[in-house]
């Protein structure tokens, strides 16, 4: 009996190795399409630079991988919770961020932008006084937008990137602070053509110094993983052929 019962400890240990072993990385992403970095089709399948990107990350690290989506203000406490386990989803490497989660080395880094429409007479700060400013909830940009226009200006909290781009077509707002790589596709479409970019916008302090996959603080090996794989990536030449099918320039930054 005593030799039975030792045998079914031992598959239980070795069944749950197994399980642990085969387990795929859950890769935490904005519920909300984020053209070009990515967006979901009507077939439930995301594509994008960002999707491209972390597949080849995953390849690797030689791990399975699985995409969760959720929406952005949620995802931060997602991960601490372990309903994923690792975003790569855009996020900004930022001190702030930093005292919650770890970050891997960054893997692109663009400036944060300001658009308007082009007959609009917004050239500075002082030009947003009085005026609507749109900006996504939960990001660095809601952060600049708070810390310089929320004085003199309106300031709009929209759950959504692509809300409030739709505010900004309807007149609701008249600015829209956010990622300019990403305003990008929306101010090359026929709803977006009537607009341009106002202002360039840095502060590392706030906007951080580039993008990377955010990890818990506790799983050292994953972070390692992750770091290991963008240089890979780099290196060997994958990462700038996926950037060649979106950009005609440098997305990884200086």
């Amino acid at each position: 009996m005593n030799i039975l019962k030792s045998l079914l400890a031992s598959a239980v240990v070795a069944a749950g190795l197994g399980t642990s072993a085969s387990a795929e990385i859950k890769l935490g992403l904005d519920s909300a399409n984020y053209e070009p970095f990515y967006s979901r089709g009507a077939d439930g399948e995301w594509t994008g630079w960002e999707i491209e990107i972390g597949n080849a990350l995953c390849a690797a690290m030689e791990e399975d991988c699985t995409w969760v989506p959720i929406a952005w203000d949620g995802i931060i406490p997602a991960l601490t919770a372990k309903k994923i386990d690792a975003i790569v989803g855009s996020m900004s490497i930022t001190e702030e961020r930093q005292k919650t989660i770890s970050f891997s080395d960054k893997y692109y880094n663009t400036p944060a932008a300001l658009i308007a429409a082009k007959t609009s007479d917004i050239t500075s700060v002082a030009d947003l006084a009085g005026k609507n400013i749109g900006v996504q909830v939960s990001t660095t940009h809601e952060n600049y937008v708070n810390a310089n226009f929320a004085d003199g200006s309106n300031v709009k909290i929209y759950q959504d990137f692509n809300e409030h781009n739709f505010d900004l077509v309807a007149g609701r707002v008249d600015a829209v602070v956010a990622d300019s790589l990403a305003l990008s596709p929306f101010l090359q479409s026929s709803d977006g053509s009537a607009f341009e970019v106002k202002m360039n916008l840095k502060d590392d302090a706030i906007f951080g110094i580039g993008v990377g996959a955010g990890i818990r603080k506790e799983d050292t090996d994953l972070l390692a993983k992750f770091n290991a794989a963008i240089a890979k990536i780099r290196a060997d030449g994958t990462y700038d052929a996926i950037s060649a099918k979106y950009f005609d320039f440098d997305i990884y930054g200086g």
